[in-house]
């Protein structure tokens, strides 16, 4: 019988890899600024061999690109008809993709993210977004979907709203929030109180995703997992945030100066990308402080992920192709090797 999240998290630490908006845009597959995932209907083989990359870099969890995919995202582009069929398409696309893998034991989970409709003083826009994650939850769990994670929201009553339409669906609930400057929730509430509230409502797992990068991120994580009894989750943005810029979504390249507005985020990151080797140190790190449900956010590449499952034991597909430096014409060992190219400095 397959094990649930719970068991394999009881087990040990699990990768999820993500971050698929950030990939296809850079791909040229969808447009930065709307970042509606238009990329499952529209190129959907290309969304099955990123998954196969993740999955082959170390992922146990293959995550249907739904992310945005939501009804107020569709209405801004004026497609809110082609909501339904990517939904659908997204967690077909994720299955078949693990269906490949038949001798890994990978997760298939859906997604409901922040909707940007919420409004704490309008009660209306809380039945919306009631609405929006019911009708996501409900074809998640058509589809057979081992898990939901709820992400990338920064208000509490949000996610209250959120994890209640994944219990009351009867799956397990992830519920990762994304954390502004100011290290609360947009009420106010510290990050280990907000995922300590979703605990007790009944999450299975808590934590946070997206807008910080390793060191911000784990400097709250340490926190939560003080606070709560529950799994912890883990999933920042490769990008090296700072406690002056402690998200990405408002950070400066201070070695540029060509950048429109000023703000790198979201698509002039690239000189505040952090390399595989830190996020393998952060997924250490998560090991060491319990933290067992690893990943990676926006940004995300398939040689993070690969780094990252590594350095916590794991032996993914893609470790054939693990770097061999011995083999370099120039800064290799083998004897075989000319000396006259090791010898000028390049």
């Amino acid at each position: 019988m397959k094990k649930d999240l719970i068991t394999r998290l009881n087990e040990g630490p699990i990768m999820c890899a993500e971050g698929y908006l950030f990939a296809m845009e850079r791909r040229g597959y969808l447009s930065a600024g709307p970042f509606v995932p238009e990329v499952v209907l529209e190129h959907p083989e290309v969304v099955t061999q990123l998954h196969r990359e993740f999955i082959r870099a170390g992922s146990d969890v293959v995550q249907a690109f739904t992310y945005y995919g939501h009804r107020e995202k569709l209405r801004i582009i004026g497609k809110e008809h082609l909501l339904e069929p990517m939904q659908k398409g997204a967690l077909k696309i994720a299955k078949d993709a693990a269906a490949e893998f038949k001798d890994l034991d990978l997760m298939v989970c859906g997604d409901v993210a922040n909707t940007n409709v919420f409004d704490p003083g309008d009660p209306n826009t809380h039945k919306q977004c009631q609405q929006m994650y019911e009708e996501q939850v409900a074809w998640a769990k058509e589809a057979g979907v081992d898990f939901v994670i709820a992400e990338t929201i920064s208000w509490t009553d949000e996610m209250k709203i959120a994890l209640k339409a994944i219990k009351d669906a009867g799956l397990i609930a992830v519920c990762n929030f994304a954390i502004p400057r100011g290290d609360k929730t947009r009420e106010g509430h510290s990050a280990e109180d907000a995922c300590k509230m979703m605990e007790d409502l009944g999450a299975d797992v808590v934590g946070l995703n997206c807008y910080r990068g390793p060191e911000m991120t784990m400097k709250l994580l340490k926190k939560v997992r003080d606070k709560v009894s529950c799994h912890v989750s883990g999933l920042p943005v490769p990008y090296r945030t700072t406690e002056e810029e402690p998200g990405f979504l408002n950070i400066t390249d201070h070695g540029c100066n060509c950048i429109p507005g000023g703000n790198a985020f979201p698509v002039a990151l690239d000189n505040l990308f952090c390399n595989r080797f830190e996020m393998a140190e952060f997924a250490k790190e998560c090991v060491e402080n319990k933290i067992n449900f690893i990943g990676i956010c926006c940004g995300a590449e398939a040689h993070h992920v690969r780094e990252m499952s590594v350095a916590i034991g794991k032996k993914p597909i893609s470790m054939k192709y693990m770097p061999d430096m011995s083999k370099h014409f120039h800064h290799g060992t083998d004897k075989s090797l000319k000396k006259v190219n090791k010898e000028i400095k390049y």
